[in-house]
Order: C-alpha cells, then sequence, then structure tokens
C-alpha cells in the first residue's frame, strides 16, 4: 500500500508509491558520457573564453589566467545575477522588486575535461570543497548578500550546459523560500524541544540503521525518511555546525572521502546517472546557531515531475528510502569502466 510520510523539518508530505516500487534496473535515463571537446572554454589553454580568474589553486608558479592550475573560479559569463549595483527596494502597489544584484560564479573542479567529480581523487575533491569555503568567506563581506548557495549540476538533465565538471556558486540578497521554511521548521523544533531537529535526526538514523548508507568519524551519509526523489543522499556533519564554511580543517578531508565514496555508489547502482548537489547552510545574518545544522543533499535525475506534484507540492518517490539504502550499502564503492 501507498504510504504518506512527513519532513519532520519542513512538514512537507511525499508520497512513496510502493505499488510502483522500482529497482534501479527500472528507471529510464541516460548515462552521462563525457564526449570531450576542443572548444571547451573550461580547459587549461582557453582562460581568455572566460572571465578573469577569482581564485586559482597552482602548484607551479604559473600565472593569473593561464594554463598550470589544479582548480580555478571565476564569475558566471552569463550570471543570473550582477555583481555591480545598489538593491534599489521599490514597491509597487502590492509587488516587490529590487535590482538583480548578486553573484554567480564557477568552480572548474579540474583541468581534466574526460574525468568526473567521482572519479577525482579525494584530495582533489578536498580542494573543491576549500574553494567553496574560500568563496563563501569572501563574498559574505559584501553586506548585501543573505545567502550563498552552492551547488552542481552533473549532466545535461541535471542542468548541465557543459560537460567538463565543475560546480557554481550564487550569492542573493535575499533568503530562498526554501532554505527559510527549512531553517525556520529546524527553529521551531529547536524553541519546543531545546534539541537541533538534524542532530535528532541523525541519532535515530545511526541507531537503527535502517537508512544509514555509510559514516565515517566526521559524517553519515543517510537516505531520508521521506525523500522527494528516488535514492537521494542527506550527508551530515554529525558534530553540531550551522555553517559549511566554519567547519574544522580535518572535516574537510573526512567529507571529501564520503562525498565521493556516495558518488560513485551511485554510478554503480543507477549507472552513472545525472545528479545535482546543493549544500545547505545558515544564512549570513545568523551563521552561528544552535537549531539548524548545515549539511549537503544528492538528488539523482532518475524521475521527472509532472502536474500532481506542480499542483500539490508533494512528490511521488517509487522508491523507499529503505530499499535505495540497502542497494547503496550493498554496492561496490568503486567506479565502473566509462566508454
Amino acid at each position: 500500500m501507498p504510504e504518506l510520510r512527513k519532513d519532520p523539518v519542513v512538514g512537507r508530505w511525499v508520497i512513496i508509491a510502493t505499488d510502483r516500487a522500482k529497482r534501479p534496473t527500472d528507471f529510464i535515463r541516460e548515462r552521462v558520457v563525457i564526449q570531450g571537446s576542443s572548444l571547451c572554454p573550461f580547459c587549461p589553454g582557453n582562460e581568455s573564453k572566460t572571465p578573469s580568474e577569482i581564485l586559482a589553486y597552482r602548484g607551479d608558479g604559473s600565472g593569473r589566467d593561464a594554463p598550470g592550475w589544479s582548480l580555478r573560479v571565476f564569475p558566471n559569463k552569463f550570471p543570473a545575477l550582477g555583481i555591480e549595483g545598489r538593491l534599489n527596494r521599490q514597491g509597487e502597489g502590492l509587488y516587490d522588486r529590487m535590482n538583480g544584484i548578486g553573484a554567480h560564479e564557477v568552480i572548474v573542479e579540474t583541468p581534466n575535461h574526460m574525468s568526473v567529480l567521482a572519479a577525482l581523487p579525494a584530495k582533489q575533491i578536498e580542494s573543491v570543497l576549500w574553494a567553496y569555503r574560500d568563496r563563501i568567506v569572501d563574498l559574505k563581506k559584501d553586506r548585501r548578500f543573505k545567502y550563498i548557495l552552492v551547488f552542481k549540476n552533473h549532466g545535461e538533465a541535471a542542468g548541465a550546459t557543459l560537460e567538463h565538471t565543475h560546480s557554481q556558486l550564487i550569492a542573493l540578497p535575499v533568503i530562498p523560500k526554501r532554505v527559510l521554511e527549512e531553517v525556520e521548521g529546524a527553529r521551531a523544533y529547536y524553541d519546543e524541544k531545546e534539541r537541533c531537529v538534524f542532530c535528532d535526526i541523525l541519532s535515530q538514523e545511526t541507531a537503527s540503521g535502517q537508512r544509514l548508507v555509510a559514516e565515517n568519524d566526521a559524517f553519515a551519509a543517510l537516505s531520508p525518511f521521506a525523500p522527494r526523489f528516488p535514492f537521494e543522499l542527506w550527508l551530515v556533519p554529525k558534530a553540531h555546525q550551522s555553517a559549511f564554511e566554519a567547519s574544522p580543517q580535518r572535516e574537510f578531508e573526512l567529507l571529501a572521502a564520503l562525498l565521493k565514496d556516495m558518488l560513485q555508489r551511485l554510478d554503480r547502482v543507477l549507472d552513472q546517472p545525472a545528479y545535482n548537489y546543493v549544500i545547505h547552510t545558515s544564512p549570513i545574518p545568523e551563521s552561528q546557531n544552535d537549531y539548524y545544522h548545515w549539511h549537503l543533499e544528492i538528488m539523482p535525475k532518475v524521475t521527472k515531475q509532472a502536474g500532481f506534484e506542480s499542483g500539490t507540492g508533494f512528490y511521488i518517490n517509487p522508491t523507499a528510502p529503505e530499499e535505495a539504502a540497502r542497494f547503496l550499502q550493498e554496492a561496490v564503492p568503486s567506479l565502473p569502466k566509462r566508454p
């Protein structure tokens, strides 16, 4: 029988459609296959095809906007928001508007066009996480910004327009509604129980093991109780931390190892799917607090939203998280050969 499950943080209902239960091999999808291109603007030697770099990690003393980098960050050439100007908030009757002020940056994760994040050495993935941290710390100094979102689109089905592995960062002058719902839900839980809801979720899931996929000394990877998508994963720090950028140095190494492991398992189980991941962290005005707990959400793109989801805000998930966790627990964390 189908089951309705309620997310304990935001109160969102999800339908676990057990009558439609699907194994990993039942999903219709396209594998992400890297084709290669000599015209890629993200490849070494093509630095002039992008805006000038904001940050780069280099080990050979090479110059700015030149080959020799291991990771490179620059403004998006076609930004969703612009960095220059004032917000100029206005009202027009009952409507509100402001200028599209923000920052939109691209993080190119490796100079190797043919690689993917899951195939990179854990140390290089750690460098990617440090780049996120360095850019967040810098952008937080701009008092116009209220929230900074880090996200990755992997594969065309997930919204990637260029195949060279990269992620993005957008600094916003407002707190996104979805983040605000999560923050307010966590605050309400804390006000009632004087405990962090994510800490309680983590405690229950690690004790039961039903939806725990893997863990290390600092992080746990969970299939959430009420997942919106099949094989959705949360990577959650075990110690309470409200802001990603304030994580201890040692934890970036451990997060990199677990992230690599989970991406490899998803590749193994779902045959190299497209996916998105996002880092949910505390809004800038109150980045250090006792009620919110930052985490990284991975969402494979193996189903599509349709009219019911759009009309109700419900999600229909044909794979129970307990089943997804079991498949991922049993997956050997190694990549299949890529063509």
